[in-house]
């Protein structure tokens, strides 16, 4: 089963618009597995069809850090209770936040994504200081040694931007996603359309990734 995950540069860079294009793209499933807030499947159901979307394992009320909105709600996040769902169809996985949320006082996103076997996809919104954000996301996925397909830019182009986000990290240019007065399920599909070479692209993306969840990656306080 192919998995891919959606990462992105922060919070609200355009995760769940391109998971939707990637899953309708690929005639694939969605899923997110922690949510805090307005869940993003609820959004995403508007978009293509329910049968493809998978429920998440946690899901929060308040719009925080997943570890924070448990807390909240006198919870806790086993990480060996998020496993992917199976199906038969390749699975688009979306992050939650940026690839350094903290799930638990000890354990990040990252720490639990990165034992999957997945190609990863990284989604970078154009704002001051998104350069810094893209490369240290960038960085930080190579640190773990994973496999990164290439970066989908989400804004009016940016040049100078665009190019040493590519330049410095040495990976490519997937699409681009430009502001739209609506995004409904048309606009979905009118950008699976225009994203149609990206899916040869995704299966060639290389080998996915798959290492432990380490026992501690944070140092828990005294």
């Amino acid at each position: 089963m192919t998995k891919i995950i959606v990462a992105g540069n922060g919070t609200d860079v355009g995760k769940t618009i391109v998971s939707a294009i990637l899953t309708t793209l690929l005639k694939g499933d969605y899923w997110k597995p922690v949510q805090s807030g307005c869940p993003d499947s609820e959004k995403i159901a508007a978009w293509i069809e329910r049968e493809r979307i998978h429920s998440a394992v946690y899901t929060f009320q308040e719009p925080l850090s997943p570890h924070h909105a448990a807390r909240l709600e006198n919870r806790s996040i086993q990480l060996d209770a998020i496993v992917p769902p199976q199906t038969v169809r390749p699975l688009i996985i979306e992050s939650v936040g940026g690839v350094l949320v903290p799930l638990t006082n000890t354990h990040t996103t990252l720490d639990l994504f990165q034992s999957w076997m997945c190609k990863w996809v990284v989604v970078s919104r154009q704002y001051l200081g998104s350069i810094n954000h893209t490369l240290l996301t960038l960085e930080m996925l190579k640190q773990r040694h994973i496999s990164i397909a290439g970066v989908i830019f989400n804004g009016e182009p940016n040049p100078d931007s665009e190019a040493a986000i590519l330049e410095i990290s040495q990976l490519p240019m997937l699409a681009r996603l430009y502001p739209e007065k609506e995004f409904d399920k048309k606009t979905i599909q009118r950008y699976a359309r225009l994203w149609k070479p990206l899916k040869s692209v995704l299966q060639m993306a290389g080998k996915p990734s798959g290492i432990p969840i380490p026992k501690c990656r944070v140092h828990p306080i005294p």
